[in-house]
C-alpha cells in the first residue's frame, strides 16, 4: 500500500491555515470566538502555526452539550483554534484516504451526501426490479428483492484507538503528521471513543467503516451496497445468502474493529414496502418521508413559533428553519404533504396572530 510522506509542512504553511480559518469560520462569523480570535488573525494563526511546527500542540477543553434529532446524542464541540487544526490537517490529508473510498459510501465526502446516497439506492432498486421482471418471463416466477439493513452500536463511541491509529499509519508515513492524529485521538480519555461534534471525528468514522467496505465488495462482493457514516444496507435476491452475509459481517467487525450491530437495528425484510433510509421511505421509482421525521419537523415547528412570539428569534430565523425543512421534504414525494402543512402553519399564524391581539 502506497504511504505519503512530508505533508506536515503544508499543513503547518500559513496558507493552509488561513484557508482552514475561513472554513472553520464558515456560518459562524459573529460568534464571540470567532470575532476574538479574528480581531488578531495574523497573530493567532502565526501562534497556531509555532505550536504545530515545534509539536507543542495541544487540543483544548471540549464544550459539551446534548441534541435531540432523532436520538439524544452528546456532542462535544473543540474551540475554536482546534477547528481551525483540524480544518487544515484534512485540507491535506483527507483526499489522501477518500481516493481509496469505495464509490459508495456517501457521509461527509465531496459531492456525496443524503440525497445522492437515496438516488443511488433508488438506482440500486429498480435495476434489481427490471432483472426480477426478466427472470420472471424465463421461468415463470418473479423473486422477490431483501435487503439486509444494518446499524453499528454505538459506533462513535466504540472506535477503538489502537485500531484507529493503525488504520492511519497505513497511508500516513510522516511521523509529525502521525504525532497531530495521535494528540487529536486522545483527546478523548480511555482506548476508545471519538466525540461527536469532531470535523476529524467524520474523517476518522470514514476511515475506519471503510474496513468494511472494501471486504463487502471485493472479498464478500456485494453489488448492490451502499453505506452512510455507520448505516449501511445490502439487495439481494437471495433471503439465506443475506443471512449467512450478515453473520459474516458480524464476525469481521467483531475480530477486525471490535464493533457490534445493533440488535434491533438490523434486519432483513423484503422490499416492497419500502427502505427505510436517511428519513426517506425508498421505493424504486419514488420515495416518500418517514412518519417520525414529519412528526419531529410539527413538534420543533411548535416550539420555534413559541421562541418567535416571544422574540426569541426573528421571523427571518423561523422562515429560514421552515425553507430548510420544505427544501429537504421535497426531495421526496410530498407535494400534497407539503401543501397540507403549509395550510397548517398559515391557520396556525391566524391563531397566533389573534391571541397576540388579545
Amino acid at each position: 500500500m502506497k504511504t505519503y510522506k512530508k505533508f506536515f509542512n503544508k499543513i503547518c504553511s500559513f496558507d493552509n491555515l488561513h484557508l482552514a480559518y475561513l472554513k472553520a469560520r464558515k456560518a459562524k462569523r459573529y460568534r464571540s470566538c470567532v470575532l476574538e480570535f479574528s480581531r488578531n488573525l495574523e497573530e493567532n494563526l502565526l501562534n497556531i502555526q509555532s505550536n504545530l511546527i515545534n509539536l507543542i500542540y495541544k487540543p483544548g477543553p471540549y464544550k459539551e452539550f446534548i441534541i435531540y434529532d432523532s436520538k439524544k446524542r452528546q456532542i462535544k464541540a473543540p474551540e475554536f483554534s482546534d477547528r481551525i487544526v483540524h480544518h487544515a490537517l484534512l485540507n491535506i490529508i483527507e483526499p489522501i484516504f477518500d481516493r481509496g473510498f469505495i464509490y459508495d459510501s456517501y457521509a461527509c465526502r465531496k459531492n456525496k451526501g443524503v440525497h445522492r446516497a437515496v438516488k443511488r439506492l433508488e438506482y440500486f432498486l429498480r435495476s434489481l426490479s427490471v432483472k426480477s421482471w426478466v427472470q420472471e418471463e424465463e421461468y415463470k416466477t418473479r423473486p422477490r428483492i431483501y435487503c439486509l439493513k444494518c446499524d453499528i452500536s454505538k459506533y462513535f463511541e466504540s472506535i477503538n484507538h489502537e485500531i484507529l491509529f493503525n488504520l492511519l499509519k497505513k497511508k500516513i508515513a510522516d511521523q509529525k503528521v502521525l504525532i497531530l492524529f495521535k494528540k487529536i485521538i486522545d483527546s478523548t480519555p480511555g482506548e476508545k471513543g471519538i466525540p461527536i461534534g469532531n470535523l476529524t471525528s467524520q474523517f476518522f468514522a470514514n476511515v475506519y467503516l471503510n474496513e468494511v467496505d472494501q471486504f463487502i465488495k471485493h472479498y464478500l462482493r456485494c453489488r448492490y451496497y451502499l453505506r452512510y457514516m455507520d448505516d449501511f444496507l445490502i439487495l439481494d435476491f437471495h433471503k439465506k445468502k443475506l443471512h449467512q452475509t450478515k453473520e459474516i459481517i458480524r464476525g469481521f467487525l467483531k475480530d477486525e474493529l471490535k464493533l457490534e450491530l445493533h440488535p434491533k437495528k438490523t434486519n432483513i425484510f423484503p422490499t416492497n414496502k419500502g427502505i427505510d433510509f436517511l428519513g426517506y421511505v425508498v421505493f424504486d421509482h419514488y420515495k416518500l418521508l418517514r412518519k417520525s421525521t414529519v412528526k419531529r419537523f410539527l413538534n420543533r415547528t411548535k416550539f420555534y413559533k413559541r421562541k418567535l412570539i416571544e422574540r426569541k428569534i426573528s421571523k427571518k430565523q423561523f422562515n429560514f428553519s421552515l425553507n430548510a425543512w420544505l427544501g429537504y421534504a421535497g426531495f421526496a414525494n410530498s407535494y400534497q404533504l407539503r401543501k397540507n402543512l403549509k395550510r397548517r402553519l398559515i391557520a396556525s399564524d391566524r391563531h397566533y396572530i389573534f391571541n397576540s391581539r388579545n
